[in-house]
């Protein structure tokens, strides 16, 4: 993966991060239609603010994004931005959600956040195959364990 400096007007900038938030109560509720317009919000609200998704997925109850962010943002403001405006709009195409969040807050407060620096390939590597690793933890943990004590 080609390392990509961005520029402003007087700027050479590169500046990456690994981003996680969080449903309120961290809920599983990033399935089906509501997973593709969390999507494609993320996506036209980073497009207002000249921010670039690099990668992203969305888990059932968490979101991994590789966030270009011009250095005249700083990271609190966006994601107050993108967390803000995306609860709005998530709640106005599916209005039964608000029994389940109350006061239109969608997100968990909070977030995670890591610079990149120069392993961005091996962190986007990583937000790809979170879903699979996921799956392939779960499969090794449903093994069900007889009760030592129960006769044969």
């Amino acid at each position: 993966m080609a390392q990509k400096a961005y520029s402003l007007s007087h700027t050479k900038w590169m500046c990456k991060y690994h981003v996680v938030s969080t449903p309120k109560y961290r809920r599983k509720v990033i399935y089906n239609q509501i997973r593709s317009d969390i999507g494609e919000i993320l996506r036209k609200l980073c497009e207002y603010k000249g921010i670039e998704i690099i990668e992203g997925h969305l888990m059932p109850d968490h979101v991994h994004v590789l966030l270009a962010i011009p250095p005249k943002c700083s990271v609190a403001s966006v994601m107050g931005y993108l967390k803000g405006k995306s609860s709005l709009m998530i709640f106005d195409r599916h209005a039964n959600l608000k029994y389940k969040f109350g006061n239109r807050k969608f997100w968990a407060e909070g977030y995670y956040v890591s610079t990149v620096g120069l392993n961005e390939a091996t962190i986007a590597k990583y937000i790809r195959e979170q879903e699979s690793h996921d799956i392939a933890l779960d499969k090794l943990s449903v093994k069900e364990y007889e009760d030592p004590f129960k006769r044969r």
